[in-house]
């Protein structure tokens, strides 16, 4: 289990900053380790208006894995993205789908 998901690029193919790629880079670390469907892991950057928004997609059967019992997981990846976020000046929001 390891590399990057094949599915990472930002909206509409555009090329993604180096901050980005880290954070990616974080995120897909984090994922790949808990998922068993690695290979639907992909994650994508969009910008809004005051954000990036990472949207993390798993398969179906992964996303309890990745939500957590409670929210937990997805709140501690969250908790990632607020260090990150306070260490760089940029506001970072995380979306986990299916």
């Amino acid at each position: 289990m390891s590399g990057r998901p094949e599915g990472i690029e930002g909206a509409e193919g555009r090329e993604l900053t180096i901050g980005q790629e880290r954070v990616i880079e974080l995120l897909s670390y984090v994922v790949l380790n808990l998922v068993e469907h690695a290979e639907d892991v992909t994650i994508d950057v969009i910008r809004q208006q005051d954000r990036d928004l990472y949207q993390v997609k798993v398969h179906a059967d992964d996303l309890g894995k990745v939500i957590g019992k409670g929210g937990q997981t997805a709140r501690a990846l969250r908790t990632l993205l607020l260090a990150v976020s306070a260490r760089t000046d940029q506001r970072l929001g995380l979306e986990i789908v299916e």
